[in-house]
């Protein structure tokens, strides 16, 4: 008999409502549940992963252990034992630190890994701590920190009620939101339109977001900084600050106005490209729109001036009065609230990495930094990497390196449902239940979502027998790590997250609980933003100060680039790019998602292929000063001229992956241009936009020299 079961789609930020029609756990449709009251029926094509995913013949089942003789699939028991003594062994011998921990983008998306794996970090009670938060959003969690007191607390645009969204380095089109949860922003973006308003996007690219909004302006990367400069001394200058009722609440200002005053829209358009006038009207628009949002993303935030671009971006929407108000960034008020108790945050800077010093925040090192923890000897070097559901190798800058760093490694273990770029190092793979065998609960992008809803997701079939879920794994190895003596047959059982849960969501503001979830399985609308401040802030002093130490020193460093100099003729400038159909490297191995013609293309403009001797699908090759790959060119005016772009997430080439499909589109990574030793140094993120670069055609005499070298060199 056909059964109809109902879910959110947790592979993305959106968590749109599904409708599983499915006989036996065989599924033969999935659509958008038009009775989700936030996703409205709404899905993009990657909600059909999940049949591929769970479907998939290259999905683990069972721990796997390398051998002499390759792969073998062993029992969990002896996994966990063998794992966890192990470890004990090299902590004992070189210290707690000596084992590090990376944790990949997909934990934010499943409720078990996040509730369980703070567990099995504390029992390995390393500093050496990494994940994905420090390739693309540290930014954002600096500035939320250092202007509302918590690193958590980041406004959303009310883009259901805005009237002027401006997006800078954002592509909710093709992402579904970031930081942003919000299913379907093609329709709510038209409807800002329908109602009068206006939509504005700033990007090197003409993005899928571009192509539908009211306006778009080429930037050149890495450069924002200089626009939201100028943006504010435009406000400072015209006379037209104004926080409405949070003006009272605001340190700093006279600091603030001082220390914009070099950087005015002339200087701004010689270094972004352009025009002065544009970005004098864009700060009148945002000052003179009752209903406005500013809203930046992953172009400002990979770059080496995230964190002011954050800063600047949560300030222009205070001191135009879109901060807290109706239709501009708002505060979500989730069921489940991370954020119910106060208390001052102070987890910045209280170690730093041991090769390149560089400070820790929220518990974490800069990931850029792993490699170099991996590969440079002496006391506290990391010998032994726990990786949970991530792929840096693929992710990270400079893949190349932690490729080889990983194959260095005295002992390596991975939690991921696949052999794949990254888990092919490890000694062990244990892979967890996955998707429709899981149940869920959006902890994070509740909290992002710009309307207050909640969702809970029971499993559409039950796992295996002799499958574990994710927070059964972390348990099993906490306990084992807590007691060497532990024995699964007389010892405590795994404690089921969803106790803590059913806590959370009864103490949380809307006092539900998990079974009143249960009642309703197409979610709970619990109501549009409302204004939240001052009582939601954690500052110190229930303040804003607007002018912080951290920025204003910062700004040093801004100020210092005010008159470098152009790059050169033959330099291109590297940005990344995503597809509606990938997410990441995560679902190259589903057919539906990567067939068609190839996405993994170097976008160029027509004047720099011209100049380069390059025609729309040639093969090129592109170096930076740590690799080089070869992709076809495609030449496109909806590139800026001076810029290239790439896709991320591909490069599934490398030898020893169980990735059938993947290798099928193998693509390159751009993750082997990108350098690790470009950060932003306020924030310790990534700096992974605009890296420089050389490109030149692949022809005969090229081939013939890379022949002879074996290899061709990084810049």
């Amino acid at each position: 008999m056909e059964i109809l079961h109902y879910r959110a789609c947790n592979l993305c930020e959106a968590i749109c409502g599904l409708e599983i029609n499915h006989v036996g756990g065989k599924v033969l449709s999935i659509v958008g549940d038009k009775n989700d009251p936030f996703s409205r029926g709404h899905i993009c094509p990657k909600a059909l992963a999940l049949k591929d995913v769970y479907e998939d013949p290259n999905r683990l089942r069972r721990p796997l252990k390398r051998t002499a003789d390759g792969w073998q699939e062993i029992g969990w028991t002896q996994a966990f034992d063998e794992i966890a003594d192990r470890l004990r062994q090299i902590q004992a011998r070189h210290g707690r630190n000596a084992v590090g921990f990376y944790a990949g983008n997909p934990s934010v998306h499943n409720s078990g890994t996040l509730l369980a794996g703070p567990g099995l970090i504390k029992a390995l009670g390393t500093k050496n701590m990494f994940s994905a938060s420090s390739v693309d959003q540290f930014p954002h969690h600096f500035a939320a920190w250092q202007l509302f007191g918590h690193p958590l607390l980041m406004p959303v645009p009310d883009i259901d009620r805005t009237d002027f969204w401006l997006i800078i380095g954002g592509n909710p089109i093709a992402s579904n939101g970031s930081i942003m949860t919000a299913p379907d922003v093609g329709t709510r973006l038209r409807a800002i339109q329908q109602r009068g308003g206006k939509v504005v996007v700033i990007d090197p690219r003409r993005t899928e977001t571009a192509l539908r909004a009211d306006e778009h302006h080429f930037i050149r990367p890495g450069t924002d900084v200089f626009l939201l400069l100028a943006m504010l001394r435009t406000l400072f200058d015209e006379n037209t600050i104004k926080a409405g009722r949070l003006t009272g609440l605001i340190d700093g200002l006279d600091d603030l106005r001082a220390a914009v005053e070099p950087f005015t829209p002339e200087q701004a358009a010689t270094l972004t490209g352009m025009d002065a006038d544009v970005i004098r009207q864009l700060a009148r628009t945002l000052a003179a729109t009752e209903r406005a949002a500013l809203y930046g993303r992953v172009g400002v935030s990979v770059q080496a001036f995230g964190g002011l671009c954050l800063w600047l971006i949560n300030v222009l929407n205070l001191l135009t009065g879109h901060l807290d108000e109706t239709g501009g960034m708002m505060f979500s008020h989730p069921a489940f609230d991370l954020l119910s108790r106060k208390r001052v945050y102070d987890k910045y800077d209280r170690y730093r990495s041991r090769v390149s010093q560089r400070p820790e925040f929220m518990g974490e090192l800069p990931v850029s930094c792993l490699a170099e923890e991996i590969l440079t000897p002496g006391p506290e070097q990391i010998r032994a990497l726990v990786t949970s559901c991530g792929n840096p190798v693929l992710s990270t800058p400079n893949g190349g390196q932690l490729d080889e760093a990983f194959a260095q490694l005295d002992f390596m273990v991975s939690i991921d449902i696949y052999l794949n770029e990254t888990t092919r190092h490890a000694h062990y793979i244990l892979p967890p239940a996955t998707g429709l065998e899981t149940a869920h609960y959006d902890l994070t992008f509740h909290g992002l979502a710009i309307r207050n809803t909640a969702r809970y997701s029971e499993p559409m079939v039950e796992k295996a027998p002799d499958a574990l879920f994710d927070w059964e794994i972390f348990e099993n190895l906490r306990m084992r790590l807590e007691d060497e003596h532990y024995d699964p047959a007389t010892g405590p059982a795994p404690v089921n997250p969803e106790q803590k849960l059913d806590m959370g969501l009864r103490y949380g503001p809307y006092k539900l609980s998990l079974a009143a979830l249960r009642e309703h399985p197409h979610g709970i609308d619990l109501g549009p933003l409302q204004p939240q401040l001052p009582e939601r802030l954690f500052t110190a002093n229930g303040r804003i100060d607007v002018a912080s130490g951290p920025f204003l020193n910062d700004l040093n460093r801004a100020e210092a680039m005010l008159h470098r100099a152009p790059p050169s003729d033959d330099q291109l400038l590297l940005i990344s790019r995503r597809h509606l159909r990938d997410n990441n490297s995560w679902l190259h191995n589903t057919h539906r998602l990567v067939k068609g013609r190839n996405r993994c293309t170097l976008q160029i403009h027509p004047t720099d292929a011209h100049r380069l001797g390059i025609n729309d699908g040639d093969p090129v090759r592109v170096r930076s000063r740590v690799g080089r790959v070869e992709l076809p060119a495609e030449v496109t005016g909806d590139i800026m001229p001076g810029v290239v772009c790439m896709p991320h997430g591909y490069g599934h080439n490398r030898p020893g992956i169980r990735l059938d499909v993947a290798r099928q589109h193998a693509g390159v990574s751009i993750n082997d241009l990108t350098d690790e030793t470009q950060l932003d140094e306020l924030t310790g993120n990534a700096a992974l936009q605009g890296v420089p670069v050389r490109v030149e055609p692949v022809t005969s005499e090229t081939l013939r020299s890379s022949e002879r070298t074996n290899t061709v060199p990084a810049d």
